[in-house]
Parts: structure tokens; sequence; C-alpha cells
């Protein structure tokens, strides 16, 4: 992981490292909790993001001459499912550094009166024939047929 991430940076000065001048770099994890613990619990992976995430980058054992590399105007984006099924839980020491955003699961109906009440605005304010805004209740639910296939 270290590697990879290393690889897209470039060297700003000694010991600072970030994207090209006036650029951003974002690294986007899928999955963040998959990787297996070791014997005494530790995940590799995530302790290196944790100490990236805590001290502004991490130790390059490669350079013994300058071993911290200090990483700016990078950004990390993680996403996970919940644990179990060979996803383990993530330590509170390394989420504090996120903003955590959960997605909730909504039944049928729920996602029937959202839907319904955003067509029918946009419906109402779209100026749209009435023939047209009578094909509502059809098209939300094909949406929701739609939605569950996938």
């Amino acid at each position: 992981m270290q590697d990879i991430v290393d690889t897209k940076l470039d060297k700003i000065r000694t010991g600072i490292f970030g994207p090209r001048l006036g650029m951003k770099c974002v690294v986007f994890i899928d999955d963040l909790n998959m990787p297996k613990k070791e014997g005494f619990g530790a995940q590799p992976p995530i302790e290196i993001l944790r100490q990236f995430m805590a001290q502004g980058g991490w130790y390059d054992y490669k350079d013994k001459k300058h071993p911290f590399r200090n990483i700016q105007d990078t950004l990390i984006i993680c996403a996970m499912g919940p644990p179990g099924g060979g996803k383990a839980f993530i330590t509170p020491r390394f989420q504090r550094h996120f903003n955590v955003i959960a997605i909730a699961t909504f039944d049928e109906n729920v996602m029937k009166t959202i839907f319904s009440s955003i067509l029918k605005w946009y419906f109402r304010t779209g100026n749209f024939s009435t023939d047209v805004a009578n094909l509502e209740t059809k098209i939300v639910t094909a949406t929701l047929q739609v939605y569950k296939q996938i």
C-alpha cells in the first residue's frame, strides 16, 4: 500500500512528498476493513494509513538518510461494508481520523415515498402535461423494480 501511494507522489523538497505543484492527490481505498489480522491482531496496511493520518506521513524503509516522508496535499477516502464475513472491525484509534458517513437501507414503502415526492415536485415545477404527470406511479414502480433487480 505504501509503495503504491509513494509511486504517485513527487519529491517537493528533502523529506517532503506530494502530488505535482498545484495539484491534490486523492487516494481511494475500497473494502478498508478487508486486511486479515496478523497473529498479534495488527493489520499492517491499516497501521500505515493510521500513521499517515496521525503524523502526516510514514517512514521510508528504503532511504536511511531521510527516513520520515512528510506527505502533503493528499487526501484519503475509504469505503467499507459492515464487519463480519471476513471483514474486521476498524479500531477507534484509526477511525477517529475520518468523517464517517453511514448509509442505511430503506424498506420499499420508504423508498416509494421518497421517489414519489421527488417525482411529484419535478413534474409540478417542470410544467409537464397531466398525461406525463399521471405516469408518476408507474415510473416509481418501475424504478423500484430496476433497483431491486440490480
